[in-house]
This record gives structure tokens, sequence and C-alpha cells, in this order.
């Protein structure tokens, strides 16, 4: 059986995104972005909601950051890296879970109008690699359904304050610590297995 993985940048106070949906903290660098690839790169779907499928989808025709990240330093190293991750997220297949999404714009890419806890099982039975979800709130229900297996925090030394959390605020988890990586930049990558 496939695994049902979730992977998120969050600050350290719990958001993926600040009050104004900015998320320029979590841009990653060289080595934040070398383990993002490892991790992503046996998935052969990934779980969208329509807002992070419509940020991740500039991916379909790009293999850099310059001009979404000036702030960022594109090394050689982090230019292949980017690369890499666009190869990776253009070989997947994905889903989006949206009801005001009218198409979409890249391949392997379809919609589903509700999340649907039974099939996603069913897709996890049958799927010969693991699976992502991404997007806090679909995360949030894929949480809540219990299909989560996994689970990878990669905790930015920023605190924002409000917006976006990366889990619900209701919801209980009993998690249990497989793995922590303490990266150069401070980020703290945090390795999961949900177990009840």
């Amino acid at each position: 059986m496939a695994r049902l993985v979730y992977l998120t940048n969050t600050s350290l106070d719990g958001y993926v995104a600040d009050e104004a949906g900015n998320f320029d903290w979590a841009v990653p660098d060289d080595e934040l972005l070398a383990l993002i690839n490892e991790l992503v790169r046996p998935a052969g779907t990934y779980l969208y909601g329509r807002r992070l499928y419509e940020t991740m989808r500039y991916w379909e025709g790009h293999d850099g950051i310059s001009d979404q990240a000036p702030s960022v330093e594109v090394t050689p190293r982090l230019e292949q890296l980017l690369g890499d991750f666009a190869s990776i997220w253009r070989a997947a297949d994905k889903i989006v879970y949206s009801r005001s999404l009218e198409e979409v714009s890249t391949a392997r890419t379809r919609i589903q109008r509700e999340f649907d806890p039974e099939a996603v099982r069913q897709l996890k039975r049958t799927a010969a690699r693991d699976l992502t979800v991404g997007g806090a709130e679909l995360a949030g229900e894929a949480l809540q359904a219990r299909l989560v297996d996994e689970c990878h925090f990669f905790v930015h030394p920023v605190a924002v304050g409000g917006g976006n959390r990366s889990l619900p605020g209701h919801l209980r988890l009993h998690l249990k610590l497989l793995d922590e990586q303490r990266l150069g930049s401070g980020v703290v990558h945090l390795h999961y297995r949900v177990a009840g």
C-alpha cells in the first residue's frame, strides 16, 4: 500500500503563510531544496488544494526562481536543484481538489470537485508509488480522515503571528518522531509517523 505524506514549510508559530498570504520567508536554499527533492522524488501523485496548485503550476514551464524570488542568490548548485525539482514535479500526476477551478493548465493533472476520503484510500491501495498531500486545508481534511501516514515539517526560524495554519486548530494527533535534522539556514526538518 502506498503512503500518503504531508510535506510543508511552516513558521515556528505554525503557519504556512502570513495574514497577507506571503510565504517569502520559506524560499529554500540549496540544502533545503536538495532535501525536498529527495523526499518528493518517490511520490507518483500529488494531491493539491486549489491555492497551492495555482502556486505550483509555475513549475510546468520554468526551471528556476530568479524572477519570483530576487532576494535569493541563485547559485549554479541551486539552479541545478531547481531544474531537478521542476522535472520531478512535471513527472508526477496531480489531483486538484477545487469547486471553483474550471480547468487545469498543466499536464498529468485532473480536477476533483470534492475530497472523498474513500477514493483516496482506494488510490493508496492501488498506487505503485507514494502520494503527497499539499495545501494546509486539504492536508487538514486528509489528517482528520486518518489518511496521512507521515508528515515532514520544515520549521523556519520566523514567527509570522497569524495567517494560514499548517495544521487545523481543532485536530488532535499523536505523532511518532522518526527523524530530525537541523539545516545550516536554521530550518529544522521534523519527520513524523502519524500514530493515531
